[in-house]
């Protein structure tokens, strides 16, 4: 069994002012996203100014954040939020859905695409391989507020989570960890490579649909869903499974679609 980590989840305190790892997650996957995105430009369209980019991660980090908070609100926890609205504002506690999160990116590329001459799959194929990026750094943060844990396992890697998240105090799979594995990590290398080459479009959005929906879905698998909504059919499907089942039937339609009927879309190789 692995130790956990006891990391204080308040990263800096200044009086009354407290920095929250978690929130800092949130910083580091957008300016990872901004700086990628930047060695890509030119590549996606050369008449585009770094300001012009900017202007896009901002929107679409704002299309994360309301999305993501209002789908955790909407899928996992209405009635707790609706009894007590102010609950909403408690980012810092945790609490996003990455499902609310990517409708709220789709809205934004939306509306951004038609403001600056682009199409939605235009921006969702640019943007796809930078995502993983904030998804890896989202799990470091759920692990740092421990919070999201497995099942209980008596597999070496085994960890017992402090007692004011897990009283019971049993070994436990950090699915937290398995998450950063495959949604960061495993899911950045595949769009990455993927992205390198011209792919038709609607391609590199279909491979990440595909592949998330995937890895979630199996994790999911080992992870204890949220206690206010349990397993929601056969005593193990989960509302984040039922989340995942259209992004894989979706992604593997997107890239069908992609081969088959969409015209080839310039190259946007990673470097």
């Amino acid at each position: 069994m692995l130790p956990y980590p006891q990391i204080d989840p308040v990263a800096l305190a200044i009086g009354p002012l407290k920095i929250h790892w978690y929130g800092l997650m949130y910083l580091i996957g957008i300016g990872g996203a901004w700086m990628l995105a930047s060695r890509r430009l030119n590549r996606f369209d050369p008449t585009w100014t770094k300001e012009k980019l900017s202007d896009m991660i901002f929107w679409m980090s704002m299309g994360v954040i309301v999305g993501g908070r209002l789908g955790y609100v909407l899928f996992y926890d209405l009635s707790a939020y609706l009894a007590n609205p102010t609950l909403i504002f408690e980012v810092w506690k945790g609490g996003m859905s990455f499902h609310g999160g990517f409708i709220g990116v789709m809205l934004a590329a939306l509306w951004f695409g038609k403001k600056n001459g682009k199409s939605f799959f235009q921006l969702m194929d640019f943007v796809a391989p930078m995502v993983p990026i904030g998804l890896g750094a989202g799990r470091i943060g759920n692990f740092i507020n421990a919070e999201l844990w497995g099942k209980p396992t008596d597999l070496p890697w085994a960890m017992i989570f402090p007692p004011f998240s897990d009283p019971a105090q049993l070994p436990r799979h950090p699915s937290q960890l398995y998450q950063f594995a495959l949604e960061g990590v495993a899911l950045f290398v595949i769009l990455w490579l993927f992205s390198r080459k011209p792919r038709p479009t609607m391609a590199v959005s279909g491979m990440f649909a595909l592949f998330y929906g995937i890895f979630r879905f199996v994790v999911e698998l080992v992870r204890v869903p949220d206690a206010q909504l349990g397993y929601l059919a056969f005593g193990w499907v989960t509302m984040g499974q039922i989340l995942c089942i259209p992004m894989i039937i979706g992604g593997l339609f997107l890239i069908w679609l992609a081969y088959n009927r969409a015209p080839a879309a310039p190259a946007t190789p990673a470097s």
